[in-house]
């Protein structure tokens, strides 16, 4: 038969020692709204000091009325819960992109254990086992924040105390340098998309010109483009969601921020002449080429491009081109520096780029190269020649 013990401290709860030698102490968590029947929970230990220990700390916070009752949800239940009620507000992409996560990195290490169960230090572990995996910084960054965004959420709705994400130190993110194509690049990159009749070429010449996303390109549609005034609204991307078999959604532009650009002529006079062969093309397919969506660029039916696909052949041509570490978001690099180094001030280029902040244009294309240099000291020393000789 179990022992009670006699030592007891008024309105603390019970201790008594169980069969199998540990401990165990019994409070009031207070009472079921719905029964009104009182709520009594067990905490559990190997000594009575230790059990002893936690049930003062217990009724401190419940006098403080600071306690939170014991979570035994899985946290793998609490993700599904978490994705499917609290993020109905972000971008399908988004939260393609935080499934993801969690099926293949949050779910498998952490997703047997109870919520309350996991600590700072089993955080700190989970991050580390990240790194012993070889996944970037960056990687590692939008993992943890899935995992910090769920856990402050169970924290808002009192499943927990405490975010155990709340202090882990993650590996450095380091900015990769960017790498915009040099003149003679982009003069050979144009010559070739010119002799070769590449199937991409008015998709790649456009991204040189106008700076858009590959999504923002593969999403343009004949009724954004203002050929009067020589116009692009870019108001939507088409997105591939995460996942295999999830397909491709149009949503909107990043951070849901339309922008109107005015590119060159020359690039709204190309595009013209695309939307004309376009039409031909309809009428000579009897059908079969069928652009159904109205989009500026398309496969050889009609429908859309793949990202991957459009990746590999700019990856493609690159080689060719002798230029084998180019990506194809280093066409959107190429146009920001274009910009600056043609005189456009940095409003402009984070308005046309659709960065949201024109200090954020400014940390990605801040570094001034040596042309920009030599022509900023070239416009000083002639104002002080201007001074010199007034």
């Amino acid at each position: 038969m179990a022992r009670k013990n006699s030592r007891r401290e008024a309105g603390s709860g019970t201790i008594r020692q169980r069969k199998d030698g540990t401990w165990e102490a019994r409070y009031c968590a207070g009472r079921n709204p719905k029964t009104g029947k009182v709520i009594r929970r067990s905490i559990y230990g190997k000594t009575q000091r230790e059990v002893a220990v936690k049930l003062r700390q217990i009724t401190t916070e419940i006098d403080a009325n600071t306690y939170v009752a014991p979570c035994a949800t899985k946290y793998a239940d609490w993700l599904d819960t978490w994705i499917k009620e609290y993020l109905t507000g972000l971008a399908p992409l988004t939260v393609s992109a935080y499934e993801s996560n969690c099926r293949n990195y949050i779910k498998p290490e952490l997703g047997h254990m109870r919520l309350d169960a996991i600590t700072p230090a089993i955080m700190q572990k989970f991050i580390n086992r990240l790194v012993m995996k070889g996944l970037s910084p960056k990687t590692i960054k939008n993992i943890h924040g899935v995992v910090h965004r769920s856990f402050e959420q169970a924290k808002r709705v009192g499943h927990i105390r405490n975010n155990p994400a709340e202090h882990c130190n993650l590996p450095k993110v380091t900015k990769p340098p960017i790498t915009p194509l040099a003149d003679d690049q982009i003069q050979r990159l144009l010559h070739e998309l010119k002799t070769l009749e590449q199937p991409y070429a008015d998709l790649f010449r456009t991204a040189i010109f106008t700076g858009m996303r590959k999504g923002e390109l593969l999403g343009l549609k004949w009724g954004d483009i203002d050929f009067k005034r020589g116009t692009i609204l870019v108001q939507r991307q088409l997105v591939k969601l995460k996942g295999k078999g999830n397909g491709y959604i149009f949503t909107g532009p990043k951070d849901d921020d339309s922008r109107l650009i005015k590119p060159a002529s020359s690039v709204i006079q190309r595009l013209k002449e695309l939307r004309e062969e376009q039409a031909e093309r309809v009428a000579a397919t009897d059908g079969v080429y069928c652009n159904e969506d109205d989009l500026v660029f398309t496969n050889d039916f009609g429908g859309h491009l793949a990202h991957v696909t459009v990746s590999k052949r700019f990856k493609q041509l690159a080689r060719e081109l002798d230029m084998p570490n180019c990506r194809f978001h280093d066409l959107r690099h190429t146009f920001a520096v274009i910009s600056l180094e043609n005189g456009d001030d940095i409003k402009t280029v984070q308005s046309n780029l659709g960065h949201a902040t024109a200090s954020f244009t400014l940390d990605v294309y801040g570094h001034v190269n040596d042309r920009m240099r030599n022509e900023s000291a070239q416009r000083m020393e002639a104002y002080i020649s201007m001074l010199d000789k007034s």
